[in-house]
């Protein structure tokens, strides 16, 4: 019997099919199910994730990164070095834009070095000092055997003549007593003041070449007062502050043994002073004005910068405000800033050559290592040195009342700069308007984006950029948002 397709039931048809399948799903579900099961999965997740990437990372906008965060564990803090020092709360405070230009340490003309020279004509007899040693003023160097024989003259006719004075105060004195009795005439005793007074012309001029050989007045006393004549020269440390009227007085100070001596520059200072050139030695012939040694304070310098020509008017102008500057010192472990220095003057002339402008800037030294040997000789070390190169930081503007963080504070990335404030064991990341930056600092605006008084991360912020990418599954740049 022939069936004709018009004749099929066809609902009949499709329900015996839907059973047929069921019945061989049902069969072979674990054959498929696993598979089927997994690809959904992977469809859904990456679907989330494309989701989370646009609606919780943006780049721009006015939502961006605003509610961006991290957690830092304890340890991951003290890694980047978000230590209480590196998130201390925000405050305004006044910010100063510089210009910088190239320094050296240099010294004080006619302060920072001191010629020891010998008074007298004489032999070197002892060498006390010693090349780098440090001295107080006072101190003994050299001890000098006169052999100028003018002084020597000088000194003898000086005593003979005091010797006659004496003797002729004494004459006058009995024929006063004599003429009052009427038995020597008042022309003899005229005579005998007449005679007085040139001696003392003459020992006044005396005193005047014994001061000219170098001696003072209190040693050409000693002279008289003692009757002997000066053998022995004690040259000692002089003292670069003493500029009283006596100075001269000073320069020579005899000494308390047998043999009469004199000291060169008595003084006290709590300065010491460093033997640089050391130019006599034992038994040496000196004469008068001969360099003995020179001897260096270093505890005031010179810092002397080379401006440009361009920045002479913001030069003039830190001056007129009375501004300090700072310092940058290179340092093996970074740069060492000295602030709060005062600028000294500017100079008026233009180098013809660099065509700089330089200025002076006081530099206060320190004393950084004080040893004394086994033979009492003492030798420091100072902080700064002669030659030592800096930059300098001369004030142009200030600003008042500014939100100023280190420059490690902020990163950028796009058009963007971001900060990172503290929210208990997160740090959200918060977008600000840099209104300046230069080497150290930025200056933030204060513009409601953050406020004084929150905890801003000071250091670092480029590592946490970073782990917030990582995070959230984004390519990284090692070198986005970092600036050398």
């Amino acid at each position: 019997m022939k069936w004709k397709l018009s004749q099929w039931n066809w609902p009949r048809i499709r329900f015996i099919a839907g059973v047929v399948v069921l019945l061989a799903a049902g069969l072979s579900f674990s054959l498929w199910w696993k598979p089927l099961s997994v690809w959904v999965d992977t469809i859904l997740a990456a679907r989330r994730h494309a989701t989370t990437a646009e609606h919780e990372l943006p780049t721009s906008g006015a939502g961006a990164s605003a509610a961006m965060s991290i957690e830092l564990t304890p340890q991951a803090r003290l890694n980047l070095g978000l230590t209480e020092e590196y998130l201390q709360p925000i405050r305004l405070q006044s910010y100063q834009r510089t210009i910088t230009v190239p320094a050296v340490v240099a010294a004080k003309p006619g302060r920072s070095q001191i010629i020891v020279s010998s008074p007298l004509n004489g032999v070197v007899t002892h060498v006390h000092a010693v090349t780098g040693e440090a001295v107080m003023p006072g101190e003994l160097l050299f001890e000098v055997r006169l052999t100028y024989e003018d002084l020597v003259e000088t000194q003898t006719q000086y005593l003979k003549t005091i010797s006659e004075l004496e003797v002729e105060a004494r004459e006058i004195e009995r024929l006063e007593k004599v003429t009052q009795s009427g038995a020597i005439s008042g022309k003899v005793l005229l005579d005998r003041r007449y005679a007085k007074e040139k001696l003392e012309a003459l020992l006044r001029s005396q005193r005047e070449a014994l001061r000219l050989h170098g001696l003072s007045d209190r040693q050409v006393d000693a002279i008289g007062n003692d009757g002997r004549l000066l053998r022995d020269l004690k040259v000692i440390a002089p003292d670069i502050d003493q500029h009283s009227e006596d100075e001269h007085e000073e320069e020579l100070r005899l000494s308390q043994n047998s043999h009469r001596s004199v000291s060169y520059v008595q003084a006290e200072s709590h300065k010491p002073l460093v033997i640089d050139q050391l130019q006599v030695h034992k038994g040496q012939a000196v004469v008068a004005g001969e360099m003995l040694c020179s001897l260096s304070d270093y505890s005031q310098l010179f810092i002397e910068g080379k401006a440009f020509e361009q920045d002479m008017s913001a030069v003039a102008h830190a001056v007129e405000q009375g501004w300090t500057v700072e310092a940058v010192f290179p340092d093996a472990r970074g740069k060492v800033i000295v602030d709060g220095l005062k600028l000294a003057f500017v100079g008026n002339a233009i180098d013809p050559t660099s065509r700089t402008l330089s200025l002076f800037v006081e530099l206060p030294n320190e004393i950084l290592r004080d040893d004394v040997n086994d033979d009492s000789q003492r030798f420091i070390t100072w902080k700064y040195r002669l030659g030592q190169r800096l930059e300098l930081r001369v004030p142009v503007e200030r600003w008042e009342s500014q939100i100023v963080l280190p420059v490690d504070a902020v990163v950028k990335e796009g058009a963007e700069w971001f900060v990172f404030q503290q929210n208990g064991k997160h740090f959200d990341r918060v977008p600000v308007h840099v209104r300046y930056r230069d080497q150290t600092s930025v200056v933030i605006a204060n513009d409601g984006s953050i406020f004084p008084g929150d905890a801003i991360a000071r250091r670092s912020a480029h590592q946490m950029q970073m782990a917030i990418k990582n995070q959230s599954g984004g390519a990284v740049d090692p070198h986005a948002g970092h600036y050398h």
